[in-house]
C-alpha cells in the first residue's frame, strides 16, 4: 500500500508538468481535477489491495479443503500447501500417516485372526481326526482283540487329552490378552521354583538323554505369583526339551542385575532363522517341519510372553551356532 502511495505521489507532478504544457481544452480539464483524479486513483489502489487480501484467506480455505481428501486416499502422495500453510501441512501429512498406519494395523490384525484360525483348526483337526479314526476301528470291530483294543483306545484318549490342552491353551492366552487374570503376588524365591520345575521334567528329559546344567546365586527373590512364573519356566523347559538334540545338555541359570532377576535358557537345537525368531511369541508359532508333530509350538511361548508382561518384565528370543536361548528379565521385590 504504502509503494502504491508513493507511485502516485511521484506521478502527480509529472503528469501535471505534462498537462500544463498543453492548451488542449481536454487536458485542460484533466489539469483541473488532478487531486479529483489521485483520490480515485487511492481507492481503486485501496480496493484492489482489500480485495487481493480479503481473499488470500479464503483461497487458504479452499487448499485446505482440497487437501483433506488427500488425506484419506490410500496412497503415499503427500499433502502440498502454501508456504503460509507449511505447519498446516506437517499437521495433515501426520494425520495422514496416522491414518495410513491405523488402517495397516486393522488389516494385519485381520490377516492374524485369520492365521489364528487357520492354524488352530489344523491343530484341533490333528488330534480330533486320530480320536475319530480309532474309534471308527473300535466301533468297525467290536470282536477286536483285547490288548490291540486297549491299544486304540489309549491312542485316542491320549489325542483326546491333547485336544483338551489345545482347547484350554486357547482360553487361556485369550484372557492373558483380555488383561482379566488377576495375579496372586507374593514373594517368590526364583531358585526354589527353577529346582521345583527341572525335578517334574527329569523323567521327560531322561528319555531323550538330556540333562540340566543349573546355576543360579542366592537371594533371588522377586514379587509375582508363584504358579504363573512356574508356568513361565514349564513352558520354556517344554520348549527346550521339545527341540534340543538327544543327548545334549539344557543350562539353566539366574542372576541378579542391578534392579532386576534375569534367568536364562538355553538348548542345543537347529538353529532358528531371523524371520522366525521374530515371530516365535505369536500365538500358534511353530518352527518348519514342526507343525506335523505334536511337540512344542502352540501357545506355551505366546502364554509364556504374556504372563512374564503381567509382571512388569521381559522375555526375548536368540539363537545363533545351533543354540537357542531364552532370557526372562523380571524386576526384584520391593
Amino acid at each position: 500500500m504504502l509503494i502504491y502511495t508513493l507511485s502516485g505521489l511521484i506521478a502527480m507532478p509529472l503528469l501535471e508538468y505534462f498537462f500544463s504544457r498543453f492548451e488542449n481544452q481536454v487536458f485542460s480539464w484533466l489539469y483541473l481535477r488532478l487531486d479529483i483524479i489521485y483520490f480515485f486513483y487511492l481507492v481503486a489502489g485501496l480496493a484492489c489491495i482489500f480485495y487481493h487480501y480479503w481473499r488470500k484467506p479464503w483461497d487458504y480455505l479452499d487448499e485446505v479443503v482440497t487437501a483433506t481428501q488427500t488425506v484419506y486416499e490410500q496412497n503415499s502422495q503427500a499433502v502440498e500447501l502454501s508456504e503460509p500453510l507449511r505447519e498446516v501441512e506437517q499437521q495433515m501429512n501426520q494425520i495422514k500417516m496416522s491414518v495410513l498406519l491405523g488402517k495397516q494395523a486393522v488389516k494385519e490384525a485381520e490377516d492374524k485372526k485369520n492365521e489364528l484360525v487357520m492354524y488352530l483348526a489344523h491343530d484341533i483337526r490333528t488330534p480330533l481326526t486320530a480320536v475319530i479314526g480309532y474309534l471308527s476301528l473300535l466301533d468297525e470291530a467290536p470282536d477286536m482283540p483285547q490288548d490291540q483294543k486297549a491299544k486304540y483306545v489309549g491312542i485316542a484318549l491320549d489325542k483326546a487329552e491333547r485336544l483338551e490342552t489345545l482347547l484350554n491353551e486357547l482360553f487361556e492366552i485369550t484372557r492373558y490378552h483380555t488383561a482379566v487374570v488377576q495375579l496372586q503376588k507374593a514373594r517368590v524365591d526364583l531358585y526354589a521354583l527353577l529346582a521345583q520345575v527341572m525335578d517334574e521334567f527329569y523323567p521327560s528329559l531322561s528319555a531323550r538323554g538330556n540333562t540340566v546344567l543349573f546355576s543360579a546365586g542366592d537371594e533371588l527373590i522377586v514379587t509375582g505369583d508363584p504358579e504363573k512364573l512356574a508356568r513361565v519356566f514349564n513352558n520354556l523347559l517344554k520348549n527346550a526339551a521339545a527341540y534340543s538334540y538327544p543327548n545334549t545338555e539344557i543350562s539353566i541359570s539366574a542372576e541378579r542385575k542391578g534392579t532386576n532377576v534375569v534367568a536364562v535358557f538355553k538348548n542345543h537345537g537347529q538353529t532358528i532363522p531371523p524371520d522366525q525368531l521374530s515371530g516365535i511369541f505369536e500365538k500358534f508359532s511353530r518352527l518348519d517341519g514342526a507343525r506335523l508333530s505334536d511337540t512344542g509350538g502352540g501357545l506355551g511361548l505366546s502364554i509364556a510372553k504374556e504372563i512374564v508382561g503381567l509382571h512388569g518384565g521381559e522375555i526375548i528370543a536368540q539363537s545363533s551356532n545351533e543354540t537357542v536361548s531364552f532370557t526372562i528379565t523380571l524386576p526384584v521385590s520391593s
